[in-house]
């Protein structure tokens, strides 16, 4: 079931891009609101995470057989750009595909831009090399290009792609820009609390799909800010003992074996006809 720290926004977004996407992308309230009590939420606490979302530009409302919301098409982009991030950089970037460079210089008159820029360069995996220079692996170009056009900021970046040349060890450098202690934290918490679970999953592969539900969208929520952390930097320039490749494996074995299940019990709870990702 859901634990208490997963406010319930997140688990409305991770229900939404994990499973309302696949299944014609609206949702009524009443259903939500049953999907939603199965993860320990109470109608009114859905209710008020679902305004919240609307006043964020996330959802919109729609009458169907019912009232019920839709992603707003702004959001499209956005929920796009996650599953990249979540389900296709699982494995680490190649050293050989190199850097991207961010460049930024912002007047003082406009500084509250320079806050949000150095808060979505962090979010997009950027580690800072210094204080207006932000350096990420060759792969994210296109999702900092994408994001910083859509939040109106890419009129105070330089983004280059190129190769790291010299002077210093990059292995030691790496560790300078990103703060690794604090990401292999974020990784031995989700470890320590799904690895059993997918220890259980392993030696009972058998699961009902309300049960796979419950256990898989807290977990996904969970999971999903962990490769925003982590940039997927290359196997060679991290710690020989990286707990990453642990927590990567509890996660692929819970989604292999907790979605396709999770699935089907939407699609019971709806009625509506889901097709798998």
């Amino acid at each position: 079931m859901a634990d208490s720290a997963y406010r319930p926004s997140s688990l409305i977004n991770t229900i939404y891009g994990a499973f309302v996407r696949r299944c014609g992308g609206w949702i009524s309230i009443a259903h939500l609101i049953t999907l939603m009590g199965e993860l320990d939420v109470d109608a009114p606490a859905v209710r008020s995470a679902i305004s919240r979302l609307k006043k964020r530009g996330t959802l919109v409302q729609e009458r169907q057989s019912g009232i019920g919301y839709r992603l707003s098409p702004a959001m499209g982009p956005v929920f796009d750009e996650g599953d990249r991030r979540i389900f296709g950089n699982l494995e680490p970037a190649r050293l050989e595909d190199g850097w991207v460079v961010a460049v930024f210089s912002v007047p003082e008159s406009e500084r509250a831009h320079r806050h949000q820029l150095r808060a979505r360069l962090t979010w997009l995996g950027f580690g800072k090399a210094s204080p207006g220079v932000w350096v990420a692996p060759g792969r994210l170009l296109e999702d900092a290009r994408t994001t910083l056009t859509r939040v109106g900021l890419s009129d105070y970046v330089h983004l280059f792609a190129g190769d790291y040349a010299a002077f210093s060890d990059p292995r030691t450098a790496v560790a300078e820009w990103w703060d690794f202690k604090a990401i292999e934290e974020q990784y031995a918490e989700f470890t320590v609390r799904y690895g059993p679970v997918a220890a259980e999953l392993a030696a009972h592969p058998e699961t009902d799909p309300d049960h796979a539900f419950r256990r898989y969208v807290p977990m996904l929520t969970e999971w999903r800010r962990l490769p925003y952390l982590d940039p997927g930097l290359p196997a060679e320039l991290l710690p020989d003992d990286w707990n990453a490749v642990e927590a990567r494996r509890v996660f692929q074995d819970l989604h292999e074996g907790l979605a396709a299940a999770g699935l089907r019990h939407v699609e019971k709870v709806t009625g509506l006809s889901c097709s798998e990702a």
